[in-house]
């Protein structure tokens, strides 16, 4: 069972793992889960596995690689990495449920 905790454990991982790709622009790189880093990190198996089989898992990482290209023109590198970085926690947030 995924607690509150360990979903939110996941979901700072995964906006750590959301960067630009040089420094200054407005592009997005996304490399959510090297197979040596679940564990590393202290995050929970059940849960990473649980969010990769998830049908929406793929269209969440291509929102997240996208976002520069739905950002205001004028939005800075650093915010539009900020928006993307909110694309997953609102997409978990809606999609992803807690197991009674």
């Amino acid at each position: 069972m995924t607690t509150p905790d360990q979903l939110r454990a996941v979901v700072e991982h995964l906006q750590s793992r959301v960067r630009l790709v040089t420094e200054g622009k407005r592009e997005i790189a996304f490399s959510p889960f090297p197979a040596d880093e679940v564990a590393s990190a202290g995050l929970d198996t059940e849960t990473v596995d649980r969010l990769l089989s998830s049908p929406w898992w793929s269209e969440m990482v291509d929102d997240v690689i996208e976002t520069p290209e739905f950002a205001e023109p004028e939005a800075s590198p650093e915010v539009v990495l900020g928006y993307a970085r909110d694309v997953i926690r609102e997409t978990i947030g809606k999609r992803f449920r807690l197991e009674a």
